[in-house]
């Protein structure tokens, strides 16, 4: 039997993710969500900017309104669950025996799975937070209270709110690699994603670490300048990027371990 090229894989698992009706719809509600959102947040301040007084006006974080918390959560939602059901989607349709059947190197097909699914996020991760930046920016220079991709920050939140979408969606793999199941991998990936910063306050030191380690209130960290109080143990910004780097490295790790070793 002649080896698979890896060329071949990459060609396959871009098929099977886009024969996927969840991935037409969980990237419809990324777009959705990153510039609606976004609109609405500057529509809003562009509206209320007149009765704003001169304290909060010299305070405004014209950032915020490009990507507001409670639009990206859908972001994170979507992208988390598009990686979660490529590979979880697969075992449970019994489809990954054909695979393995067709390419007995398995860790060459999670590579695949991993290569195709961080170029796709990462394309559309680029697209949403660019969008979002412009549409909320061009609202709110009407009243010059705008910010340019050259002022402080601005680059940094549109370079974190771009690699949100590959990082949470790799988190998804790596989970779904681990659990097998459609339904509980969404949830598993949803609780780790959005449900455990909320168990972990940043007002102890030992909560404080488990909080700043996880990829959501690392992004939160990236996007924003927070005004810091006294015993608060907010992230830093190289911490934040770490964290960046390690969850979809052990995710990915995770996922060629698991598959290499556990029978479909």
């Amino acid at each position: 039997m002649m080896r698979a090229r890896f060329r071949d894989l990459l060609a396959a698992e871009w098929i099977k993710l886009w024969s996927l009706r969840s991935t037409y719809g969980a990237l419809a509600l990324i777009a959705v969500s990153a510039v609606l959102f976004s609109a609405r947040a500057a529509l809003g301040d562009h509206h209320n900017w007149p009765d704003y007084p001169a304290e909060r006006r010299a305070a405004f974080d014209p950032i915020h309104d490009a990507f507001p918390e409670e639009g990206w959560l859908f972001v994170v939602l979507a992208a988390g669950a598009v990686g979660a059901v490529m590979i979880a989607g697969e075992y449970a349709s019994g489809q990954i025996r054909t695979t393995f059947l067709a390419v007995p190197d398995r860790r060459a097909v999670v590579a695949a799975k991993v290569t195709v699914l961080a170029a796709v996020m990462l394309a559309v991760g680029a697209v949403a937070a660019s969008a979002s930046f412009w549409v909320s920016q061009t609202i709110l220079a009407d009243r010059d209270a705008g910010a340019s991709i050259g002022d402080p920050g601005a680059l940094r939140a549109v370079v974190a709110s771009t690699l949100l979408l590959p990082v949470c969606a790799l988190l998804g793999l790596g989970v779904g690699a681990l659990v097998r199941h459609t339904a509980p991998a969404i949830v598993v990936t949803t609780t780790l994603l959005l449900l455990a910063p909320l168990a972990f306050d940043i007002d102890r030191r030992w909560t404080a670490v488990i909080h700043n380690a996880l990829p959501v209130p690392a992004w939160e960290r990236l996007v924003g300048n927070p005004y810091v109080l006294p015993n608060l143990h907010v992230a830093t910004v190289p911490g934040s990027w770490a964290v960046y780097a390690a969850w979809p490295v052990a995710a990915a790790l995770l996922a060629a371990v698991v598959v290499h070793r556990r029978e479909p």
